[in-house]
């Protein structure tokens, strides 16, 4: 039975030491800032604890922390060539190195005030290994399945995640990849699925509710929290901020149709997630071509920090970057499908209009959003983007979380015009809307090339990060193999994101700067409310919720400390 969601607790005119908007990496902010015995507010927009967090993969990439092996991975050194190296220009390097500084303490701190575990995802490389100080192995780490019953009568408050299994299953990032191979390695596979559906199924049998990926993160922070008695407060929304001598003291609120003032002695932190689904800047400040509301985002987003700050006259950076993360087109009214592996593994291909590629499939996901962008302003935009692929695919791999192998595509899909399918190349790309002719010269040259293990083209299966998703089963190249086995299918594929990354302007000790470069005293940015701490580039999985648990603990010492 559905537990009801907690009634909610009327908010009244009160004073803290540190006030904390957004309830996702902020509850890491919140939890740094208890430890260093500050009182502590955290309001959340929605009705759910754990923003945007609880509904990503839930990976961090934080080079140091203590999940890391000791030998290489740990390395902050090397993690900070390899910064100097993906970042560069796009970003102050003090931003990076206070990162580097603190992101093990940070991690050590989760370890302390929460019942969270960790574990290191050895094999998820970083997202561009070839570059000076980049790890082929990876620095990406994950919770442990957690044990969500501990929140009791709060767990109806955690935000859902985005994609849900049809058997209580807490799968994590590093199961997946094994899982979604089932029909090609099934003696490596098929463990990990049975012990996952065995801790799922036999945790509800005995009272345990068994979370992984972002959900596990967001319900660990949030155990962690009601354990320190934090109180949250939902449905609750950011008004404007307070100043008492140029110095932001507080915030007004709105919680109905009352407003109530929060005063926080030692200052607020703004966590409140990007402007993911503000479609008007979304089209004013980085396409007008973007789907309304194709964000994964969680849909509280809407920019109420980056206003709140720039009403003080905060400068705004990056506000053209997102997260990009390319989807399975949504079936008509439903939010995109996630892709994970899809545009990685062997036997696919993705065109555009013209019927041709124009991209490493493979390539990691902002790339490839950053790619499509380029295009547009270079005046030769893709308008839209098929991902086809053979029966041997369809039976090979899951698609869109959904369809495991041999499972026959949604009839919606279909219905929506969102799949086709054909024995027929010339059919099928009738039905795509592209030109046949191109389309054909396109398939046969893919073939040709996947024949041979190369992809002269892009480059596709080049990088250690390209394979990671692959099929180790097919060599030379885990990425490549020839369209042979009709009938072909296309699946309409748009540019979603898992949240904007552009925002307020914050130094390295997450206090958020002016247009002229001065500190407004008492506000603190973190996560995608804050401009990038990596400019315009991802580093590797778990890098946005990676600087929004590192900066939420910076942002914490800082206040404890002034």
């Amino acid at each position: 039975m559905k537990k009801k969601m907690p009634a909610l607790v009327p908010a009244k005119d009160t004073t803290v030491d540190l006030l904390v908007v957004g309830s996702g990496t902020g509850m890491a902010a919140a939890l740094a800032a208890h430890e260093r015995g500050l009182s502590t507010l955290v309001v959340e927009k929605t009705s759910y604890v754990g923003g945007s967090t609880a509904r990503s993969g839930g990976a961090f990439w934080i080079p140091g922390n203590a999940a890391l092996s000791e030998r290489g991975p740990r390395a902050v050194a090397d993690a900070g060539t390899y910064l100097n190296a993906v970042v560069g220009d796009s970003a102050p390097a003090e931003r990076g190195r206070a990162y580097l500084e603190h992101g093990a303490a940070a991690v050590d701190m989760l370890r302390r005030t929460t019942p969270m575990r960790f574990f290191w995802a050895k094999g998820y490389s970083d997202y561009h290994p070839e570059e000076p100080g980049g790890r082929p192995e990876g620095r990406t780490c994950e919770c442990r399945p957690f044990n969500a019953s501990v929140l009791g009568d709060e767990r109806p408050r955690l935000r859902p995640g985005v994609m849900e299994a049809p058997v209580p299953m807490p799968v994590t990032g590093a199961d997946y990849k094994w899982m979604n191979l089932v029909a090609r390695k099934p003696f490596k596979a098929l463990p990990r699925i049975f012990a996952r559906a065995a801790l799922g199924i036999g945790g509800l049998l005995i009272g345990r509710d068994y979370l992984a990926g972002g959900q596990a993160l967001a319900a660990g922070m949030f155990a962690g929290v009601l354990r320190a008695g934090i109180p949250v407060w939902t449905e609750t929304t950011l008004v404007r901020l307070l100043q008492d001598d140029d110095r932001v003291s507080g915030a007004v609120l709105r919680q109905g149709d009352k407003e109530v003032t929060v005063r926080a002695r030692r200052g607020v932190v703004l966590a409140a997630g990007g402007f993911d689904h503000d479609v008007e800047a979304r089209h004013k400040f980085q396409s007008p071509r973007l789907g309304d509301h194709a964000s994964l985002g969680a849909e509280g987003n809407t920019g109420d920090g980056i206003l709140a700050g720039q009403e003080l006259g905060a400068g705004i950076a990056l506000m053209d970057q997102a997260w990009w993360f390319p989807a399975f087109a949504p079936v008509p009214g439903r939010a995109p499908a996630v892709m994970l592996a899809e545009r990685s593994l062997p036997g696919s291909f993705i065109v555009d209009q013209t019927g041709k590629r124009f991209i490493n499939e493979a390539i990691d996901y902002m790339s490839f959003g950053q790619e499509i962008l380029a295009r547009e302003r270079a005046g030769t935009p893709v308008e839209e983007m098929w991902l086809v692929f053979d029966q041997r695919y369809r039976d090979s791999y899951i698609l869109a979380g959904r369809c495991f192998p041999r499972q026959p595509i949604p009839e919606s899909w279909y219905r929506a015009g969102i799949a086709h399918k054909s024995d027929d190349l010339g059919a099928l790309a009738n039905a795509m809307g592209v030109p046949a002719t191109a389309f054909q010269e396109t398939f046969h040259q893919f073939n040709n090339h996947a024949d041979t293990g190369k992809d002269p083209d892009f480059g596709r299966g080049n990088s250690a990060y390209d394979r990671y998703y692959g099929d180790p089963t097919i060599g030379p190249n885990p990425n490549l193999a020839p369209l042979r086995r009709a009938p072909y299918y296309a699946v309409k594929v748009v540019l979603s994101d898992l949240g904007t990354c552009g925002g307020l302007v914050a130094d390295e000790h997450a206090r958020v700067l002016r247009e002229d470069g001065e500190v407004v005293e008492g506000l603190y940015a973190i996560g995608n409310t804050a401009a990038n701490a990596f400019g315009t580039s991802y580093p590797g999985a778990g890098a946005t919720i990676g600087q929004g648990v590192v900066y939420g603990y910076i942002a914490a010492s800082h206040a404890a400390s002034s």
